[in-house]
């Protein structure tokens, strides 16, 4: 049940509105902790904190729950199971929702930042009539009219933009190896020589069906 639902604690069903500056997803965080360490804990561990640790506390405790998962999804993987990648999906936009919230709240508190374009780009699929090149260019322009300027978030943007043969191999490779995309731009030179293996290969199985045909 929902612990702001409780009527046998309305002394914490009344603290959300001391919390607004708290976002949704932050909040949803901090139910989901009552439920582990008790509803009376969390309200008194919150308000012995200043709102930066409130902050700082509350992403400490989703990163540890994406880490979980992170496992969960590992687990699933070595199993051969088709979740593994809904997991990873999940939890990575559960991430780009509370980055995207506590900019917008920071915003609020800061001067006003610059207005950011959502250009969409096509998914590159590693196959032979997709343009390497032609991602790449649309990837750097989608990430400059969106202003992502932190590294491991433009890896995570590239990664989300991605499908079929050549998402099966960036998910594969990073299970084997968490660090395995530095930066867009290693990652750029890096990729751009195995996924091109990748269309080769795909092209090459077409043609061999072409003349078995």
């Amino acid at each position: 049940m929902n612990m702001l639902d409780d009527e046998d604690d309305q002394s914490f069903h009344a603290t959300r509105d001391g919390y607004s500056h708290l976002s949704d997803v932050e909040w949803d965080a901090v139910e989901r902790m009552g439920s582990t360490m008790g509803i009376h804990a969390v309200s008194v561990m919150l308000e012995a904190l200043n709102r930066d640790a409130q902050h700082a506390t509350i992403a400490k405790f989703i990163q540890n729950e994406l880490d979980a998962e992170r496992e969960k999804v590992a687990l699933l993987h070595q199993q051969g199971s088709q979740q593994a990648e809904l997991l990873r999906e999940q939890g990575a936009q559960q991430f780009e929702l509370l980055r995207q919230q506590q900019a917008a709240a920071g915003g609020s508190m800061h001067s006003r930042r610059p207005e950011t374009l959502k250009i969409d780009i096509s998914k590159y699929r590693g196959v032979e009539e997709d343009s390497l090149l032609r991602w790449f260019v649309e990837l750097d322009d989608a990430i400059r009219a969106r202003r992502i300027d932190d590294g491991d978030m433009q890896v995570a943007f590239a990664q989300s933009n991605l499908a079929g043969r050549a998402k099966t191999w960036a998910l594969g490779l990073k299970l084997h190896d968490p660090y395995a995309f530095g930066s867009l731009e290693s990652s750029s030179r890096g990729s751009d020589k195995r996924l091109n293996r990748l269309e080769l290969s795909s092209g090459s199985n077409r043609t061999l069906e072409a003349q078995a045909g």
